[in-house]
C-alpha cells in the first residue's frame, strides 16, 4: 500500500466547496469575446511565423455525434443515428485541418493528436482511414514512439476488430467512458452498458498494442450509494486502467437541456456523494494510484505519474497532459485551440460552423488575447493545478515581476488555506499539503482575477450558475 497523496476533511471539504472553474485554461472560456476572430488567429499565428516557431503541435479532433443520448453529458454533441450528417461533417473537417495545415507549414510537427467527442467511432473505419491519411497530407507526425494519439470510445459502439483497425490507423492510447457499473444506474442516465463489453474492449486494446488505456467514472449520479459504488470501483481496480478519470457529477439542467430528464430524488445527497469521494480516493490509492489532480489518478510509472515527479505536468482543454509548452490546434464545431498566448473557439452549431468554412474562413467565432498579466497568472495557476506547489523566485525571475508585491493581496487571501492546513508559504514556496489538494480550484481561484471582477459584477446584477461546484 502507498502512502497516499492525498487527504480527505470533509468538514473543511463540506465549508468551501463552491462553484468555480475547472482551469483546462487561463482565462476560462467564457472570458472569451466575438471581438477576436479569423483576423486576430492569423495575427497570432504570424508572430510564431515571425520568430521561427519550432515547437510541436498538439492537435484536437471533435467528432460531435452520438447515436444515442446519455442523460448526464454536458459535451457538445448532436443525437442521430443520420450516418450522412457524419459524412458531411467529415468533409468540412478535412476542409479545416487543410487550411490549418498550411497556415502551419514548416512548423506542423505533431506530437500528440487526441480525438473527443460526442463519440469519435461514430465515423466508420473507411472514414476514419481517409480522415488519418488527410491528416498525414497536412501535418508532420511524430513516431509512434514518440507520439501521443488517443482517441475516445464508447465501449457499446465498437468490438475487438474495430480497436485493430484504430491501432493500426496510429492510435496508440484509448480513453473508455464507463461512469458506473450499476445497472440500475446505467438505467437512470440512460447508458446501458454491461461490465463485461467494457472489459472485453480493454482487453482487446491491450492486446492490440495500446500503450495507455484509461476509463473515465462519475460520482454522484442518479442512484448512486457507496455500496454500487463499491461495487463499480472493485471491478474497476481489477480491469487495471493505467489511468482513471473520476468525475463529480455537476447537475446543472438549467444550462443542459438531458439533464432535465435526471430526477433530483435519485440524486445522492451532497454529504453522500462527499463519501462516495472518500471511499474513491481511498479504495484507488489503497490500489497503487497515485492522485494526479483534478479527478485524476493514474499508475506510478504512468507517463502522468512520471511527468508530474519530473515537475513537467501541463494542463489543457483536454485535460493534464505531459506534453507542455505546445500550440494546440483544434478542429470541428466548438473546439477550442491556443496558439501563442491567444484561445479560439470555433462555432457551436454545425450550420454556422459550415457557412465560415463555405466562405473560406476557418470557424472561428470568439477568442481571447491574453495580456502580460493574464500569462503570468496563467502560469502561477498551471504549476499550482500540476505540481501542487509554486517557486515565488522563478516566477518573479521569469515574469520580471516582484512575486510578493504583485501578488500582496492573493498572498493576504491564502493566509485563509493556511490556517485550514490547505496551504504553507515558506522560503519563497507556496505549497499544497495532501489535504489542500482536494480543492486545488479553491485555491487557484484566489489568482483568478477576472472571476473576481466578475463576482464583484454579479453581486450587483446575480447571473445564473456557471460552474460546477469544486468538490
Amino acid at each position: 500500500m502507498n502512502t497516499p497523496s492525498v487527504q480527505f476533511d470533509a468538514a473543511v471539504i463540506d465549508r468551501l466547496s463552491m462553484s468555480g472553474p475547472r482551469y483546462t485554461s487561463y482565462p476560462t472560456a467564457d472570458r472569451f469575446t466575438p471581438g477576436f476572430g479569423y483576423g486576430s488567429f492569423l495575427e497570432a499565428l504570424a508572430g510564431l511565423t515571425l520568430r521561427g516557431n519550432r515547437r510541436p503541435l498538439s492537435l484536437y479532433l471533435h467528432v460531435p455525434f452520438c447515436d444515442r443520448l446519455c442523460y448526464y453529458c454536458a459535451c457538445n454533441k448532436i443525437i442521430t443515428k443520420d450516418r450522412s450528417k457524419a459524412a458531411t461533417y467529415l468533409g468540412y473537417l478535412k476542409q479545416e485541418t487543410a487550411m490549418q495545415g498550411k497556415l502551419f507549414a514548416g512548423m506542423n510537427r505533431v506530437e500528440q493528436l487526441h480525438f473527443g467527442g460526442g463519440t469519435p467511432t461514430y465515423f466508420s473505419d473507411r472514414q476514419m482511414d481517409e480522415l488519418m491519411a488527410h491528416l498525414r497530407r497536412h501535418f508532420d507526425f511524430a513516431s509512434d514512439t514518440e507520439g501521443e494519439y488517443a482517441i475516445e470510445i464508447d465501449p457499446r459502439t465498437v468490438d475487438a476488430a474495430r480497436i485493430r483497425t484504430l491501432r493500426a490507423q496510429g492510435f496508440n492510447r484509448v480513453s473508455l467512458g464507463v461512469q458506473d457499473f450499476d445497472p440500475d444506474v446505467q438505467r437512470a442516465v440512460n447508458r446501458i452498458q454491461p461490465p463485461g463489453e467494457t472489459l472485453a474492449i480493454m482487453a482487446a486494446a491491450r492486446e492490440a498494442g495500446f500503450s495507455s488505456v484509461s476509463i473515465d467514472l462519475i460520482y454522484g449520479l442518479p442512484k448512486q450509494t457507496l455500496a454500487t459504488m463499491e461495487r463499480t470501483l472493485a471491478q474497476v481496480i481489477e480491469a487495471s486502467p493505467d489511468r482513471i478519470a473520476l468525475y463529480n457529477y455537476a447537475h446543472m439542467p438549467h444550462l443542459f437541456k438531458p439533464q432535465r430528464r435526471i430526477l433530483d430524488a435519485d440524486l445522492p445527497a451532497l454529504a453522500v456523494k462527499l463519501d462516495m469521494l472518500a471511499l474513491c480516493i481511498r479504495r484507488l490509492t489503497d490500489a497503487g494510484y497515485i492522485y494526479i489532480g483534478m479527478d485524476h489518478f493514474a499508475k506510478p510509472d504512468d507517463d502522468l505519474a512520471v511527468a508530474q515527479r519530473q515537475g513537467r505536468l501541463h494542463r489543457n482543454f483536454q485535460g493534464y497532459s505531459t506534453h507542455a509548452e505546445m500550440d494546440l490546434v483544434a478542429c470541428g464545431v466548438s473546439a477550442i485551440s491556443a496558439v501563442n498566448g491567444t484561445y479560439s473557439q470555433n462555432e457551436k452549431t454545425l450550420d454556422e460552423y459550415y457557412a465560415r468554412l463555405d466562405a473560406g474562413k476557418l470557424p472561428i467565432a470568439r477568442g481571447y488575447c491574453l495580456d502580460n498579466d493574464d500569462l503570468l497568472r496563467r502560469l502561477v495557476i498551471q504549476r499550482l493545478m500540476c505540481n501542487f506547489e509554486l517557486s515565488l523566485v522563478s516566477v518573479s525571475q521569469r515574469m520580471a515581476v516582484p512575486f510578493g508585491e504583485y501578488f500582496a493581496p492573493e498572498l493576504r487571501e491564502l493566509e485563509g488555506f493556511v490556517t485550514d492546513g490547505l496551504v504553507t508559504i515558506e522560503d519563497d514556496w507556496i505549497a499544497v499539503t495532501p489535504k489542500g489538494r482536494l480543492l486545488i480550484r479553491n485555491i487557484c481561484m484566489v489568482f483568478d482575477r477576472h472571476l473576481r471582477q466578475a463576482r464583484l459584477a454579479q453581486a450587483a446584477q446575480p447571473q445564473p450558475l456557471r460552474y460546477s461546484r469544486t468538490i
